[in-house]
């Protein structure tokens, strides 16, 4: 079986090819656009693999939560490849990659938001990954929901985003893990037994997943904080 995952819900993007349990990760350059680096990296993994886009059997991306644009850029470059193809899609959540990294049973997966706030879910360890408990939130760091309980982990970079959120976490005994963000090849480690089962979308219904209500202030908003519209 062959999964092509694409990530770029964060400034680490990245591409990733699984075939049968092994997988081959391309990491997008930094200082440079995930739009202008994404398919090209592509072409290679697939160039090295041997593989043409008709081969493969699903393609995952990151669905989100994460940057506006970056979360565009996945989803259409899926959509793109999917459509050639007539290849189904796998929607990954970047909180559930993040959560997979940490290798944690139960984990409170904590994404930077920007604008003073955090994307968080609360997940536990299933047979082909991790459960969102209850809901993926966005709050600000002082309010976002805490696990109640022993054993839980934290991960994600608005731990050292956030002093106040590191803070609580330490004083619930939260264990944490800063420096995780989500990559295509977690993601495609979590794909692969949904695709073993049949499970995926058509392209045309692929979307991202906002979980803000507003990505950016409006022009009255700007103008009344004394910016420039």
């Amino acid at each position: 079986m062959l999964i092509l995952a694409l990530e770029t819900s964060t400034e680490l993007g990245s591409c990733a090819l699984w075939r049968d349990g092994e997988v081959v990760e391309r990491l997008c350059p930094s200082g440079r656009s995930h739009s202008e680096t994404l398919l090209p990296l592509v072409r290679e993994l697939l160039a090295e693999a041997g593989c043409q886009i008709g081969q493969l059997d699903a393609i995952a991306f990151g669905v989100g939560p994460g940057a506006f644009t970056g979360l565009r850029i996945a989803c259409g470059a899926a959509q793109g490849l999917a459509v050639a193809g007539s290849i189904p899609l796998l929607p990954v959540t970047s909180l559930e990659a993040m959560a997979a990294l940490s290798g944690g049973e139960r984990v409170v997966a904590v994404l930077d938001a920007r604008m003073g706030e955090v994307y968080s879910g609360h997940y536990l360890r299933s047979a082909d990954g991790y459960q969102l408990q209850g809901e993926i939130r966005v709050s600000a760091p002082a309010d976002v929901l805490l696990p109640s309980g022993a054993g839980w982990l934290a991960c994600g970079n608005a731990i050292a985003a956030y002093p106040v959120l590191q803070q609580r976490l330490a004083l619930a005994g939260v264990a944490q893990l800063p420096g995780i963000l989500p990559t295509a090849a977690a993601l495609a480690r979590l794909a692969a037994p949904r695709a073993a089962r049949g499970a995926g979308i058509d392209a045309a219904l692929a979307a991202p997943l906002y979980i803000r209500d507003k990505v950016a202030k409006t022009v009255a908003e700007r103008l009344s904080e004394g910016g420039r519209a």
